[in-house]
């Protein structure tokens, strides 16, 4: 049996009418996917401080720096944005419920701690070979937690859409016409336009509330040293940190499959095998670094994000190059307090009209990725997997206390929906009889037999 590790790099044939080389579309052009792809992320990754009350700034600077590394790692060849992760966030509210300042370092330090399964997981992968690792993550298994991502997200979108329906339908109606019936570069920066025109639309309605940008400085550091786990130095919480490591670890079971979803995603719409190469342990190797990195210094988890994907799915512009010009336009504009507070009054609407869209054709990667590897639901054990773990994923997340709390002593351990499924998956898989079916000797994303995953 041919091994995926012997798949030729970048393997498979260039999909109809995409660009891997964006040089060829000029400076310009580049520029403006780019910003396509930092609007893109900017969402759903300033949520993320929103929420928890952690530096919106910072956020964008180690979303930029993280993207960077990480594209350094895997070769400059997998066009992947790494944003916050939202898999994080029960275990930030877990241990500062209400965003206390004195709090948020030792949640940091619990997400650091998730970080290093990133890197033990990477190691494995680099030691045993993809193929007897993957084993245990086939189509069956990543393909329901892929769709269930995008299920779970769903509602945000939603939520966010009810402030102000006719500013969301707005942007998701934008984003249709520009994609379906716009012509040149109109038709394939259909995310820019939604956000640009949406925008607008609430600014005419008096939905932004511009107040915060006037006061904001022009030029500013975006750490606040006293907030980052370095701050914690000389008085640190024994007990407290134990907590919330224990706490927040767990987390990263599906925050790391999140990322092997995320990844064969971007390998099925790109039409490249970036599980072979430049393999999974490498892009485990950048996504744990960059979390690592982001949690020391105040900053949210960081993530593949499957926003980006979307993006990559609509304009068919592969080039990491274009990713790489977002992260730098991250990292840039995490310096100037003006343009996060003009990120910041982005309506709620706005931010849900894009993520319908987004959020749905995550779950369709899902679906494709199902259908592509040829899935045979007509087996009970397909059947059962996908079942069990679209069942615990969403039940989960959905249910009362949208997490799994399992009692240790005089703590809890919160296992989120997706960690949960995604474990109870693997485990299945690993069980019930039929494991090897879909370690197959196929070299390239459109042979006939499916994906080597």
């Amino acid at each position: 049996m041919a091994s995926i590790n012997d798949v030729p790099t970048m393997g498979g044939q260039d999909a109809p009418g995409a660009v891997y080389d964006a040089r060829e579309l000029g400076i310009p052009k580049m520029t403006i996917f780019g910003f396509q792809h930092m609007f893109a992320m900017f969402g759903a990754t300033i949520l993320v401080p929103i929420l928890t009350g952690l530096s919106v700034s910072a956020t964008l600077l180690f979303a930029g720096l993280g993207t960077l590394l990480f594209h350094f790692l895997t070769k400059r060849k997998v066009p992947a944005f790494l944003g916050s992760s939202f898999a994080f966030l029960a275990g930030y509210f877990a241990i500062a419920p209400n965003g206390e300042p004195e709090l948020l370092p030792y949640a940091c330090l619990g997400v650091a701690f998730a970080g290093l399964l990133y890197l033990l997981l990477s190691l494995l992968f680099k030691i045993f070979g993809a193929n007897r690792v993957m084993r245990f993550f086939p189509p069956v298994v990543t393909g329901p937690i892929v769709i269930a991502i995008g299920l779970i997200l769903a509602p945000s979108a939603i939520n966010n859409c009810s402030t102000n329906w006719l500013v969301a339908i707005i942007a998701v109606a934008t984003i249709i016409v520009c994609n379906i019936w716009g012509k040149g570069m109109i038709k394939i920066i259909p995310i820019l336009m939604g956000v640009i025109v949406s925008y607008f639309a609430a600014l005419l309605l008096g939905e932004v509330d511009l107040s915060g940008v006037a006061t904001a400085a022009w030029v500013g550091m975006p750490i606040d040293w006293n907030r980052t786990v370095f701050g914690l130095a000389g008085g640190m919480d024994s007990g407290l940190a134990l907590t919330a490591i224990i706490t927040i670890m767990p987390i990263a079971l599906a925050s790391m499959i999140e990322h092997i979803g995320d990844i064969s995603a971007i390998s099925s719409t790109t039409n490249r095998n970036f599980i072979a190469e430049p393999g999974l342990h490498r892009t485990l190797l950048g996504d744990g670094l960059a979390t690592i990195a982001a949690s020391l210094f105040g900053a949210p988890a960081n993530t593949t994000y499957g926003e980006n994907t979307g993006v990559l799915a609509l304009t068919k512009v592969f080039d990491p190059r274009v990713v790489e010009l977002a992260a730098c336009f991250a990292i840039l504009f995490s310096f100037c307090p003006k343009f996060a507070a003009l990120i910041g009054s982005m309506p709620a609407s706005v931010v849900g009209g894009v993520s319908i869209i987004l959020y749905g054709m995550i779950s369709g990667v899902g679906v494709r990725n199902l259908i592509e590897n040829q899935v045979d639901f007509e087996k009970s054990r397909n059947v059962i997997i996908a079942a069990v773990i679209l069942g615990l994923a969403i039940g989960i997340a959905y249910s009362s206390s949208g997490a799994l709390v399992i009692p240790v002593g005089e703590t809890a351990i919160s296992l989120t929906g997706l960690a949960v499924g995604a474990l109870i998956g693997i485990l299945l898989n690993a069980w019930l009889p039929g494991m090897d079916e879909y370690v197959v000797e196929n070299t390239a994303p459109n042979s006939s037999e499916g994906w080597p995953l």
